[in-house]
């Protein structure tokens, strides 16, 4: 089944035919489901306001009802579960006891909103049916390079070798063990505290490369590099021993709450490794983030995995549909379960090319996955354009596959 489906989606001469072939299979399937229990999300950023609250320093009760809105236009769209981003940038949208408030809720970094945004989350969520997941960015620090400008008693300034400057932006170093163990720490007092359904990281642990920049942890790698054939193969470990422990953590407090990643879909090209899949992307996470998305499945260290496969089919750098074929072999056996992550904020939207302009793509891109038991779900990016759907793609999906509402899989 897999090689037959590369070799039909990814022809670019075939391209038309395989979108009537899809809208057809989608359009029979409108009224039946493939499954009972099936994964549906949605992801509510909030660092710089992407999704909520919709600015800074609005009030309470203004930010309360945006949420709920929210929460409204996933259950419309008949999703079950929201990934919400409770931990942005080294701050919080609870009150933590590692880290300050998040200036995405008042304007300023550690000053109380006067409410608990994370237990009106949850509790507002369970109320209608739908998961919470609280969606941490382990090591971003800042979306800038200036420590004085954290709030006082930020971990950054009691600890300002723990940080460095990377692109325009502050990180924690994941090359300190004291670091690895306080990020953590941070995030698991979310789980212990708060009834979560899940712990979700998303694609960033080493930052993006920069062209002509080094990521500055040369002294962190003298000090702990000791024994690794390679600066890279380090940094893995460093991410590697954070992805092991946070399961081995949560799972010792929690064991019913599911740890997942949404990583960059493309984990090696076919170029690079043999194991890798067919495509020709830019960035490969396993050599540029230092992720080894592949083996943290193998190994069974986390429950569940939403690549970013954020192309349309027939892409010639890096096809929908091979990802999504590699990624169910490579799940195949393992009990991780795959959702793949949908780019619904590329539809309609400037600059785009031609399938994202046909409402039509995300539609064909969940009736492709029907070919795969091993698809379990769809998280869809993001939440604002859940709620304003500009060009009509998620209410096609909605039509073409989720006639029904569907519980997540136990």
């Amino acid at each position: 089944m897999g090689r037959m489906t590369r070799r039909v989606f990814t022809a670019a001469a075939a391209g038309a035919v395989t979108a009537a072939a899809l809208d057809t299979t989608a359009a029979r399937a409108g009224t039946e489901s493939r499954q009972k229990r099936e994964f549906r999300g949605m992801w509510a950023a909030t660092v710089a306001n992407i999704d909520w609250p919709s600015r800074p320093g609005l009030a309470p009760d203004r930010q309360r009802a945006e949420l709920l809105a929210l929460y409204r236009a996933a259950l419309e769209r008949r999703l079950n579960a929201v990934l919400l981003q409770i931990r942005p940038t080294a701050d919080a949208f609870w009150p933590s006891r590692h880290e300050p408030w998040s200036e995405y809720l008042t304007g300023t970094q550690g000053r109380d909103p006067g409410w608990d945004p994370l237990a009106f989350a949850v509790r507002e969520a369970h109320r209608r049916g739908l998961q919470l997941h609280g969606w941490f960015n382990p090591y971003r620090v800042a979306n800038h390079t200036d420590p004085s400008r954290l709030a006082p008693g930020h971990p950054v300034r009691r600890h300002p070798g723990w940080a460095v400057p990377y692109g325009g932006k502050l990180y924690y170093n994941p090359g300190l063990p004291e670091v690895r163990h306080f990020v953590e720490d941070a995030m698991l007092d979310a789980v212990r505290r708060y009834d979560l359904d899940g712990v979700h990281f998303d694609d960033y642990f080493y930052p993006y490369p920069v062209a002509g920049q080094e990521f500055p942890d040369a002294d962190a790698y003298r000090r702990h590099g000791q024994g690794f054939p390679s600066r890279a193969a380090w940094r893995r470990d460093n991410i590697d021993r954070l992805v092991r422990e946070m399961h081995r953590r949560i799972k010792e407090h929690k064991p019913q709450v599911r740890f997942g990643v949404s990583p960059f879909a493309v984990w090696r090209n076919h170029g690079t490794d043999p194991r890798g899949s067919n495509n020709r992307a830019g960035v490969q996470t396993y050599d540029d983030l230092y992720a080894d998305t592949r083996g943290w499945v193998r190994k069974g260290w986390i429950d569940y995995i939403v690549p970013q496969v954020y192309w349309h089919i027939g892409n010639p750098a890096a096809d929908y549909a091979v990802l999504v074929a590699w990624w169910a072999r490579t799940v195949r056996g393992t009990g991780v379960r795959l959702y793949i992550g949908e780019a619904l904020y590329r539809q309609g939207a400037a600059g785009q090319p031609a399938p994202w302009q046909d409402p039509g793509e995300l539609s064909r891109h969940l009736t492709l996955d029907r070919r795969y038991p091993e698809v379990g779900g769809n998280v869809y990016f993001s939440a604002t354009q859940v709620v304003t759907d500009p060009i009509g793609a998620m209410a096609r999906v909605v039509r073409d596959h989720y006639p029904h509402r569907a519980h997540p899989p136990r």
